[in-house]
């Protein structure tokens, strides 16, 4: 049943309403419901039509017909003779506040012009920070420096290294065709692609793959966990552009991909393949990095072969990787002087080698050169096209760690500081090697002048240690956004900032990405190897990255048609030409690397696609409300004092693993309350809009449905005693806002009222607390002024006495009546109902969905990390009752 038509409800003799709650119910049915009285159970009676329910699962704020897009309007609106409400409403923001006149006029006053700056801030896009000072933006850059550019800084270690491995060089032309190549691919990825485009597609600050699937969610229903609420989409971090009417493309993108099954699933193995890629390019990024760094030993100390430098770079790996839960802030603000050092480091060597050498490399900026480069070499060039691609790795680290910074930040450090110095590395190796040809191997450390050498390859290690930081910190930011979104098992996070929400530690994955890059060091000592596998796993992200982007500009953006095409093709072209070229080597032993993300793509869709079999399983075999009416507000048991919170996974409907409850144990609490632990497709969702509350069958049964809902950016800090107190006070809450609502629908259907009075009376609190006006007219729409302004200085003058209303004493009675009785179930204590639904394939099933189900999911389930510790549920107000349901 739609939320907005009418329905058919029962009415008693006190004029309290009994919804058959009949879109949660399996059929529909007219029987009559128990009463809704605790005092007396044969109270009579009667069938009436009503409005819309409305209650904070449906709070929708009226629009004004007729009134456009880019104006705004104020509202007055009379509670009482001191009270008002002080309405703002516009295009993009919405503004509700209540002012008490008459204990602090001038404080009123004051509300009211913060609500108006506060309007304009979000209607207009104004913000100022004041806090933001000088040293705090020094800070800032620092940390910048050192979690986001890491990866992409250290490429000048090995990049020539790689390329000239695969095309030998045999005159200038050769270095010349290489560093037009590496600067122009620097460019059109790096800049062009991620810092100018690809950072401004993220959600609401949160980069990576997955925040570009959240954001297509928000816009499209292309979920394929059917948990979605209409009243998702009015939280306030959900507020984006949605496709207008006047754009049809918009509209019929997202009409195909919402109807579409096969879409949505395409959809979700794009974005589950690009997060695999990523987490495999968590294992090859500390491997490379580290060994490259460490490899200028053979420069500096005669005799030093292979073997020594994997035994320090294991040794390095493990140090790294050992500090990682330290954390962000802190590690980030000590190695950023080091990373800026080191990148004036690389400018300085570059502008040295220039001078000295060959100032003609500058030539390499005319894009001839590449055509001569292919021209000479053919085939071996496009073999060397995976050593390019290396200079672009760390792109999409910039991205996946942007929840840690702004996209400004962002883009101005990399700008005006990250690219010239690299620029510069590259010219100045270049230079070099027009005069030293046999210097390939280790082109960057034969570039570095003698007297610098040691205090280079020191800063060049610390270099490298932090590019793999960078990449493992974007690889945790991918993990807890694909749990959060129900793609991922669920695993111990842990929060290394008080200050920012987003800087997290996942110690099992720590340690599992540690034990694969010593496997892929020990085995794959060669960085010519480790380098195809690193083109792998980085060209595997940047083109899921393009095509999610492309739909990102197509379905929310909606820009020209010709503009998403020329980015489609330019970039999935560039970046399926590098492709070719890296998989025409996966032989070499890089085929380790895409063995790791399929397994990783395996992990993720079988969780997935289990989670989403056991969601649709309980939806299906959920309790009807006629069997909870039948057995009575006793439930056909005892009901001891106190709050039983059943905790499942089902938004709407009474979970089938309560009829276990009421059938193993003795007794049930007199106060039940479903809670629902729901993550939506946003990176945060304010406290105030944290629960969702709905009445289950009539008032004397004392049951209520909770939603608690967390953005994947979310952090769960509070402890069960914090979150019983959150949630019993948002109850309260909703109690009163559920007797203030029932008063003023009363009062609007009495016929004695005047339209005016009416007008006045009607409003709405939403579940954040916003107070929300039904059809009050605009001041303006007043054809007499005058006379709204003198009832309102009557009213002041208090020469107006309200009625008093019987009806209005028995409803504050009721109200008062059914918050002694919270009151005291909280007192008796609080008690976890949890139930374990695991699911087991049917007899009849294919063999590979028994497989998937009752093996890999099973043992998916079995060694991830348990509900109760997830949901914080103390052991000794802990009852758990199992359940199989068979798919």
């Amino acid at each position: 049943m739609d939320s907005m038509e009418s329905r058919w409800v029962y009415q008693d003799e006190e004029g309290s309403e009994i919804d058959n709650d009949g879109d949660e119910r399996g059929g529909g049915g007219m029987e009559s419901p128990l009463p809704d009285s605790d005092d007396d159970d044969n109270a009579e009676q009667r069938l009436i039509r009503t409005g819309p329910r409305i209650d904070s699962f449906d709070v929708e704020a009226l629009e004004v017909p007729g009134a456009q897009r880019n104006d705004f309007e104020v509202r007055f609106v009379l509670l009482s003779r001191f009270r008002l409400i002080f309405c703002l409403q516009g295009a993009r923001a919405k503004m509700f506040v209540e002012i008490d006149l008459n204990r602090n006029a001038a404080n009123g006053y004051d509300q009211i012009w913060r609500a108006i700056s506060s309007f304009i801030s979000v209607e207009y896009g104004l913000k100022y920070d004041k806090d933001v000072n000088l040293g705090r933006r020094i800070v800032l850059a620092f940390q910048t420096l050192g979690v986001v550019f890491g990866d992409v800084g250290t490429s000048p270690l090995y990049t020539f290294s790689v390329m000239f491995s695969k095309a030998p060089v045999n005159g200038n032309e050769d270095v010349l065709g290489a560093l037009s190549l590496v600067l122009y691919t620097l460019i059109l990825i790096s800049l062009i692609k991620y810092v100018l485009i690809v950072l401004w597609a993220n959600d609401d600050g949160e980069g990576g793959t997955f925040a570009l699937y959240s954001l297509i969610c928000r816009h499209a229903k292309v979920s394929l966990l059917p948990n979605q609420l209409p009243s998702d989409a009015r939280i306030s971090s959900f507020r984006l552009k949605v496709p207008s009417a006047e754009l049809e493309r918009s509209l019929k993108i997202k009409e195909r991909l919402e109807a579409s099954l096969t879409l949505k699933k395409l959809l979700l193995m794009l974005v589950l393949a690009g997060t695999s890629m990523v987490i495999a390019d968590g294992v090859v990024t500390p491997a490379m990095s580290v060994i490259s760094a460490v490899g200028g030993l053979k420069i500096g100390v005669s005799g030093f072969n292979q073997d020594h430098v994997v035994r320090i770079s294991v040794g390095f790996l493990i140090v790294l990787f050992s500090v990682q839960r330290y954390g962000t802030s802190k590690v980030g603000l000590v190695v950023g002087p080091a990373l800026f050092i080191w990148f004036c480091s690389l400018g300085g060597i570059g502008i040295y080698n220039l001078v000295k050498y060959d100032t003609s490399v500058l030539r390499a900026f005319n894009p001839i050169h590449i055509y001569y480069y292919f021209k000479r070499n053919s085939t071996k060039a496009w073999y060397s096209l995976g050593g390019c691609l290396l200079c672009a790795t760390g792109s999409e680290a910039m991205f996946a760690d942007l929840c840690y910074f702004s996209v400004r930040s962002v883009q101005l450090t990399f700008a005006f500081l990250v690219l010239p110095c690299l620029v510069l590395g590259y010219l100045g190796q270049a230079a070099y090697l027009m005069e030293n040809h046999a210097d390939t191997t280790q082109a960057f450390f034969s570039s570095v002048p003698n007297g610098a050498f040691w205090p280079v390859f020191l800063i060049a290690n610390v270099a490298a240690l932090i590019a793999s930081r960078a990449m493992t910190t974007a690889t945790f930011s991918c993990i807890k956004q694909s749990t959060a979104l129900g793609c991922f098992p669920r695993l111990k996070i842990i929060h290394t900032s008080r200050k920012f929400m987003g800087q997290i530690y996942i110690p099992v994955m720590n340690w599992f990405l540690l034990a694969l890059t010593l496997v892929l060091v020990c085995n794959i000592s060669s960085i010519y190897e480790i380098g195809n596998a690193y083109g792998i796993a980085e060209l595997g992200v940047m083109m899921m990255t393009t095509i999610l982007v492309t739909l990102v500009m197509l379905l929310i953006w909606q820009i020209n048609i010709f503009v998403v095409l020329s980015f489609a093709i330019i970039f999935l072209g560039l970046e399926l030409t590098f492709f070719s070229s890296v998989l025409w080597s996966v032989g070499d032993g890089s085929w380790i690397i895409l063995v790791f993300a399929i397994v990783i793509f395996l992990i993720m869709y079988i969780w997935n696609y289990g989670s989403k079999l056991k969601y649709e399983t309980e939806v299906k075999q959920k309790m009807s409300m006629d069997v909870l009416r039948e057995l009575g507000p006793d439930l056909g048991t005892v009901r001891a004092p106190g709050i039983g919170l059943i905790y499942n996974e089902l938004a709407k409907g009474v979970p089938a693993i309560f009829g276990h409850f009421l059938t193993t144990l003795p007794a049930v609490h007199s106060m039940i309350i479903f809670v629902c632990i729901k993550y939506v497709p946003v990176s945060v969702v304010p406290q105030s809009e944290r629960f969702l509350f709905r009445r289950v069958c009539a008032k004397s049964y004392h049951i209520f449905r909770c939603v608690a809902r967390y953005g994947y950016k979310d952090v769960r800090k509070e402890n069960h005693q914090t979150f019983e107190q959150l949630l019993i006070e948002s109850l309260e809450k909703f109690i009163r806002r559920e007797a203030q609502e029932r008063s003023l629908e009363s009062d609007g259907d009495d016929d004695s009222d005047t339209e005016e009075e009416r007008s006045f009376s009607r409003i709405l609190v939403a579940p954040n607390g916003s107070v929300y006006s039904l059809g009050v007219p605009l001041l303006a729409e007043f054809k007499d002024t005058s006379k709204f302004i003198s009832e309102v200085s009557t009213l002041e003058e208090g020469k107006l006495e309200p009625s008093i209303d019987p009806v209005a004493i028995d409803a504050e009675q009721s109200l008062e009546k059914e918050l002694f009785f919270l009151r005291k179930a909280k007192e008796s204590g609080v008690v976890y109902l949890l139930g374990h639904g695991d699911i087991r394939a049917r007899k009849e099933s294919w063999f590979i969905k028994k497989l998937v189900i009752n093996y890999f999911y099973a043992f998916l389930r079995k060694n991830c990390r348990r509900g109760t510790a997830n949901l914080s549920v103390p052991h000794s107000h802990l009852i758990q009752v199992g359940m199989t349901y068979m798919v």
